[in-house]
C-alpha cells in the first residue's frame, strides 16, 4: 500500500514558519526522502543561511528570484514578481506531478495567494489532486480558510514580541 502524504500549514504572524518547513525538510531529507524546497519572494544570490546548508544536504532548492513588494518599499515591478511567481509555481507542480518527490515545501506561497499572484482555488485544486503520496507543506501569513480547512496539520505561530517591533534588524544566521 502507497503511503499517504499530508498536507501541512505553518502560519500565523510569529517567527518560525519556514524555520519549521525546514526542520521537516532536514528530518525527510535525513530518513532518505526526496525533497524539493521552493521558495517564493527569496532570491538565489540573497545571502540566506538556509540556502547553502539545505543544498549540502542534498534538498533540492529553488527560488524564485523576486523580492516581495513589502521588502522593496515600492520598488518592485509587479509584473516582474508575478511572472516569477507563476513560472515558479508552475515548475513546483510540474515537479511533482512527475513524481520522485516525497515532500514538496511551498514556502512564503500564502504571501503568493494573498497578494493576488496565485489564486487559492488554484493551489486548492493542486493540492486534492497532487500524487498520493506527495507530502506537502505550506508556509506564509494569513492563510486563507480554505487552505487551513483542506490541511491535514495546522501550526500558527503566535507574535508575543519580536526585536523587528523595537527598531532590530533581521541578523544573519538568526532570521536569514
Amino acid at each position: 500500500m502507497e503511503k499517504k502524504g499530508l498536507i501541512h500549514i505553518y502560519t500565523g504572524e510569529g517567527k518560525g514558519k519556514t524555520t519549521a518547513s525546514i526542520g521537516l525538510a532536514v528530518r525527510a531529507a535525513g530518513a532518505g526522502l526526496k525533497v524539493l524546497f521552493i521558495q517564493f519572494f527569496k532570491e538565489d544570490g540573497a545571502l540566506s543561511g538556509e540556502k547553502e546548508i539545505l543544498r549540502g544536504l542534498n534538498i533540492e532548492l529553488i527560488r524564485a528570484n523576486c523580492r516581495h513588494p513589502i521588502f522593496t518599499k515600492g520598488r518592485t515591478d509587479i509584473d516582474a514578481v508575478k511572472k516569477a511567481t507563476l513560472e515558479t509555481y508552475g515548475m513546483a507542480k510540474s515537479r511533482a506531478a512527475e513524481g520522485g518527490v516525497d515532500l514538496l515545501v511551498l514556502d512564503e506561497i500564502m504571501s503568493a495567494v494573498n497578494g493576488g499572484w496565485i489564486e487559492a482555488e488554484d493551489l486548492l485544486s493542486f493540492l486534492k489532486n497532487k500524487p498520493e503520496g506527495l507530502e506537502v507543506a505550506l508556509t506564509g501569513r494569513s492563510a486563507p480558510v480554505e487552505l487551513v480547512e483542506a490541511a491535514d496539520y495546522v501550526t500558527e505561530m503566535l507574535k508575543i514580541k519580536h526585536p523587528y517591533d523595537f527598531g532590530i534588524n533581521a541578523r544573519k544566521g538568526i532570521e536569514f
